[in-house]
């Protein structure tokens, strides 16, 4: 269940304790995609995965700006600080668990996003009234690196199965061709670039001329299935704190 398109009383009538947050960004994805990329794949599998649970969930509203100043080169980005995200997203859980959602699960559709993610929901969990696990869609199904990208073909998938009318198709190979093979600069494990302006011209990692709606299908449901079950646990667990040794 949407917050935002049901009414107080609806809501009200609910009896459950769980809730997802969609997490996302807004930044660059290439010449092809929308900036809202990462917003709109987070929701969308928020979504799924919420349909797909046993039990009632509520979905809170997208979190639409996260910590991506490594795109801050390409026009539009837009950027917090990780403890700007923290605090917000930490308010966020405290006015759902106010309300009695107190079990919360936060759906992330951006890499930048992941170390502030977990460390919140960490101290939400220490020392807070709920308990709050990260879930990144891109991870749960398993996606390296190299298919993952940036606008490259996971991401462009997933959109063509869900928002195909924000993709401009006639610019994938532009989008291929000025882009990198893989992420960053590397040197006996060492990332040597900050941001993506350094390795992509065009903002673009991988290949999106491969993506396809079927294969973004199979992405939405094995997201939503793993976000299911992640629920699921979370819907099961004692999430009284160990005590003191």
């Amino acid at each position: 269940m949407r917050l935002t398109e049901r009414s107080w009383t609806d809501v009200d009538a609910l009896d459950t304790d769980l809730a997802v947050v969609p997490v996302g960004s807004t930044e660059q994805h290439g010449p092809h995609a929308p900036l809202g990329t990462d917003t709109l794949t987070a929701r969308a599998v928020a979504d799924a995965g919420a349909d797909a649970c046993e039990h009632d969930v509520v979905v809170a509203p997208a979190v639409p700006v996260g910590v991506a100043e490594e795109h801050r080169q390409f026009t539009g980005t837009l950027w917090v600080a990780p403890d700007t995200l923290r605090a917000y997203v930490r308010d966020v859980v405290t006015s759902l668990a106010h309300h009695g959602f107190d079990r919360v699960v936060l759906v992330n559709g951006h890499g930048g996003n992941v170390d502030a993610l977990r460390e919140v929901a960490g101290t939400i969990t220490r020392h807070d009234d709920a308990y709050a696990v990260p879930f990144t869609w891109f991870e749960s199904v398993g996606a390296d690196s190299s298919e993952m990208g940036h606008g490259g073909p996971l991401e462009t998938s997933l959109l063509l199965a869900t928002h195909p009318d924000l993709l401009r198709e006639d610019r994938f190979v532009e989008a291929r061709d000025g882009g990198s093979e893989g992420w960053g600069e590397w040197t006996h494990r060492v990332n040597l670039a900050f941001d993506s302006a350094e390795f992509t011209e065009n903002g673009v990692v991988g290949d999106p001329t491969r993506a396809t709606d079927e294969w973004g299908a199979d992405l939405l449901g094995g997201a939503a299935a793993a976000l299911a079950a992640v629920l699921e646990a979370v819907a099961d667990r004692d999430t009284r704190r160990p005590d003191h040794r």
